[in-house]
């Protein structure tokens, strides 16, 4: 190889390390571009989650709203759930966080299962978690602070039995004494707004009582009855 090779092929390597320092400083580019382009799309995606819940949480009188709402309600995933409750026959009155970080808080369920009990005989029941969060997610569809008035909660046996004696609307095998049903109100709420509401979730069952003007919730199968 002569000279005048050498200092070619000199040129060619050196030119090969510069285009090359190019492409991984393009490259560099290239990468960051892309995190930048991801970062602003998820910052946009959760702007657009966040406007969309707002818009929906605000609604109150389209059916269609409410549908829509509560799909969006279901697939949330709140750090902390807090309810009010009154119970109508005790006066007993609760507002708690009853979820938070991921669990259920045990001393929060210790007062609910007291202030459900059956105010017949005073016995107490474990209420059913997946109730709870049933009223919680109708208080976001229905959009409101409002404390729940406890018509029924947890009924024993023998109470159950008692009721039946007078009343046919009350199920042998209820629900409700398993700690997986309520009855309730909402002061200044149409109960068939509550209903309505309470369909749209397809959590459980659903009762309408016009007559007695309130509403059943259970965690059983999705269904409903009343009118």
């Amino acid at each position: 190889m002569n000279e005048s090779d050498i200092v070619a092929s000199r040129r060619k390597f050196l030119k090969n390390m510069a285009y090359g320092s190019l492409l991984m400083l393009g490259g560099i580019d290239v990468v960051n571009a892309k995190a930048t382009a991801s970062h602003t799309a998820h910052v946009s995606h959760k702007k657009h989650i966040h406007d969309t819940l707002h818009h929906h949480f605000s609604s109150k009188k389209s059916s269609h709203r409410i549908d829509t709402h509560t799909k969006l309600v279901r697939n949330a995933s709140p750090s902390h759930k807090v309810l009010a409750l009154h119970n109508t026959h005790t006066g007993d009155r609760l507002k708690l966080t009853y979820f938070e970080q991921g669990s259920y808080v045990k001393d929060a369920l210790h007062e609910i299962n007291h202030l459900f009990r059956d105010y017949h005989d005073g016995s107490i029941h474990p209420i059913d978690p997946a109730l709870l969060d049933q009223l919680y997610y109708l208080k976001h569809t229905l959009d409101i602070r409002k404390p729940f008035h406890i018509i029924s909660g947890y009924r024993s046996p023998t109470t159950n039995a008692n009721l039946r004696r007078h009343s046919s609307g009350v199920a042998k095998n209820s629900l409700h004494m398993q700690g997986r049903a309520i009855d309730i109100r909402l002061e200044g709420i149409d109960s068939r707004r509550i209903r309505n509401a309470a369909l749209a979730m397809q959590r459980g069952g659903v009762g309408y009582y016009s007559r007695s003007n309130f509403v059943h919730l259970d965690t059983g199968s999705v269904r409903s009855w009343g009118s």
